[in-house]
């Protein structure tokens, strides 16, 4: 009897607790999913004010009542009309990511009741009860999360009002546009799709080793590497297609969302397939093109136009204005490279700054591609056929002579130079101007490899002077980068990591010897010019410095492909933190003056009263993707007031 007593008072203890902890859980449910609520109704009373607006302005500069069924193209409009028709797709855009947020709050409804019967069914059968049952029937049934019904009214009404505002009373094209893709899901891939993925990367292999074996029987020593240099770049944007593909395939069967991360279309993005078909196309053409220049002899196509029409095409690729070829991720890379070389004059979003870090990676590509141009204006012997071997008399393309190989080498790290420069004014953070400093350096490493280029092929005595140098920052800056490697970039070493020394206390790749071996990586190809440097100084063999920074180059690359994965990690936990799972769009969003105004009139004891006439609100035409998070400022009141008013409605 005592023993069965002290059984039932373990099973009482246990119990106490459990409920205990379903009540904790129950109620950070019922706050979160008000403060989200309350989110999405002000975003969609502000957008509706919006659309409303904008319908008002082209009511009174057309004169017709209704949105013209048939608008004049961009170009013929006057700047007037240019905002009105910026706004209208704008605010189609920002209906789009209300939708998905409503849709995935809808979601967060149905997974928790679920999550609760599972549970509390899991415990009645373990403990022959049903007490579990009951207080599900007593707390969770009743709880403002599940029968809160805002959620389906304001999904509803942003279908109708995209349908009839937006879309002219189209309704499959309103759905079309509102389609929620299935969510923490790929989107399906044809099938054709994955048999041009396994065509072309199977041909990809076979013609690489054609092309090794073949360049091996028919190409000297010295007379290679005018070929290498001019197809070298084109190898590089290949394997960073590729990586970028598994890139993708890896963040998304970890869940890190990078589809919110980049800022994509949740309905329309690339998949990992769509990345490996485009490197596997590109590959097969540029390992044809290659075999045609080995080949030169005995074709009709002379040697030199071989690599020209290769990367005409490519450049065609990227450009074509059809709606073919991946024509929305064609364009919004376009507008991607267009914000990043225009970097100051405009707000630095995560996918600049990524992007401009990957060409930091690819700056070999840059350099070849100046090489190239070089190449064909000044050394190429058309004349020859087998005319990509340099002029021996003119040697001037592959040296720092000139000047406009170190500029091009500083391009990259220039880019993101300004970029922190952009995002301190912006934010007024410190460490951007310490990011800043991390990129200098490599203006420093580029001029003093410049002029020790240049001095020691005249032979001058300070030579050594400049090597040392060189040496020196290179040193500086690749403990700068590596450290912002691992500290800032990934978010390692953190002193609170606990079980997860020497990473952080949220890790989200489920192996810690992921990590460890990343470190490990990172710290060698950091410092893996010292082996360059070395073999080149001392001149161990022929066209040292060729071979070693041709191994080294697809290593970069590498070494920029595992960052990627930890970079966005990090990023997608401070999302996680943040509660961020869509983009916040609006057309109109509130500047710093405008708080401040508002501020000023809430402390006015008629401040708030007839304010149209006392401020004509300033209409902003750009899209904020980055407001701040409402949920994250709400007083602990202000959500029990709304708690209480979404348990009156259930109980009414």
């Amino acid at each position: 009897d005592t023993d069965e007593d002290t059984v039932k008072r373990c099973f009482a203890t246990f119990e106490e607790k459990f409920f205990q902890t379903c009540e904790k859980e129950l109620a950070k449910i019922n706050i979160f999913y008000s403060e989200k609520l309350a989110e999405a109704q002000r975003r969609f009373t502000t957008l509706r004010t919006e659309l409303q607006s904008t319908l008002d302005a082209q009511k009174e500069a057309s004169g017709a009542s209704t949105l013209p069924r048939r608008r004049k193209p961009v170009f013929h409009l006057s700047h007037e009309e240019r905002v009105q028709h910026r706004n209208i797709k704008d605010l189609k855009l920002a209906f789009s990511e209300l939708y998905l947020s409503l849709i995935l709050l809808q979601n967060y409804q149905n997974l928790n009741f679920t999550g609760f019967r599972k549970i509390l069914k899991k415990h009645d059968k373990n403990l022959e009860t049903t007490r579990g049952a009951e207080w599900r029937v007593a707390e969770v049934e009743v709880a403002p999360f599940y029968t809160c019904k805002k959620i389906n009214q304001l999904i509803s009404e942003t279908e109708e009002v995209v349908t009839n505002e937006l879309e002219d009373g189209d309704r499959q094209k309103a759905m079309k546009r509102l389609r929620v893709p299935p969510l923490g899901a790929a989107q399906p891939v044809p099938a054709w799709t994955t048999f041009r993925v396994g065509l072309f990367c199977g041909l990809f292999i076979a013609l690489n080793v054609t092309v090794i074996l073949s360049g091996v029987a028919f190409i000297d020593g010295p007379n290679v590497w005018p070929l290498v240099r001019i197809y070298r770049g084109g190898f590089l944007l290949i394997e960073f297609l590729f990586l970028l593909g598994i890139n993708t395939y890896g963040w998304r069967q970890a869940g890190v969302n990078h589809v919110l991360i980049f800022e994509l279309n949740p309905r329309s993005n690339l998949s990992h397939q769509h990345l490996f078909e485009i490197a596997g196309f590109l590959g097969v053409l540029w390992c044809l093109s290659l075999l045609a220049c080995i080949y030169g002899k005995f074709t009709y196509i002379p040697m030199q136009v071989n690599p020209l029409i290769l990367y005409g095409f490519m450049l065609l690729f990227l450009i074509n204005p059809t709606k073919t070829f991946y024509y929305k991720s064609r364009f919004w890379l376009l507008k991607l490279l267009f914000r990043v070389f225009t970097a100051p004059f405009h707000k630095v979003g995560f996918a600049d700054f990524w992007l401009a870090d990957q060409l930091n990676s690819l700056v070999v590509i840059l350099m070849d591609l100046e090489y190239m141009i070089c190449f064909y204006s000044f050394e190429v012997q058309w004349e020859d056929n087998a005319g990509l071997l340099a002029n021996t008399d003119n040697q001037i393309c592959y040296s720092y002579s000139y000047g406009v190989r170190a500029v091009v080498q500083c391009i990259p790290a220039w880019l993101r130079f300004i970029q922190c420069l952009r995002r301190y004014r912006d934010n007024k953070r410190a460490f951007h101007l310490v990011n800043a400093g991390k990129y200098s350096t490599t203006f420093f490493v580029v001029t003093f490899a410049a002029l020790y280029s240049t001095h020691k092929a005249k032979n001058h005595s300070d030579t050594q002077v400049f090597f040392y140098l060189w040496i020196i920052f290179y040193f500086i800056s690749s403990c700068y980068t590596l450290i912002w490697d691992l500290k800032m970039d990934w978010g390692l070493f953190d002193k609170n990591a606990g079980e997860n020394t020497f990473l952080r206390e949220g890790i989200v790749y489920p192996q810690k010897a992921y990590y460890y071996c990343a470190i490990v990586e990172d710290v060698i190809l950091r410092f893996a010019w010292t082996i360059q440097i070395s073999l080149t100084s001392m001149q161990i063999f022929p066209y040292a410095g060729d071979i070693i920074s041709t191994v080294f180059a697809p290593l970069e690359v590498f070494r920029r492909f595992v960052w990627n994965f930890f970079r966005l990690e990090n990023e997608h936990l401070n999302n996680c933190g943040e509660f961020r799972a869509v983009r916040d769009i609006s057309v109109a969003p509130l500047n710093a003056d405008d708080l401040t105004l508002l501020d000023q009139m809430m402390d006015q004891e008629d401040g708030v009263r007839n304010r149209r006439k006392n401020k004509q609100w300033k209409r902003s035409q750009s899209v904020s993707l980055r407001r701040p998070r409402l949920a994250s400022q709400s007083k602990a009141s202000d959500t029990k007031v709304l708690i209480d008013d979404l348990a009156n409605e259930a109980n009414t």
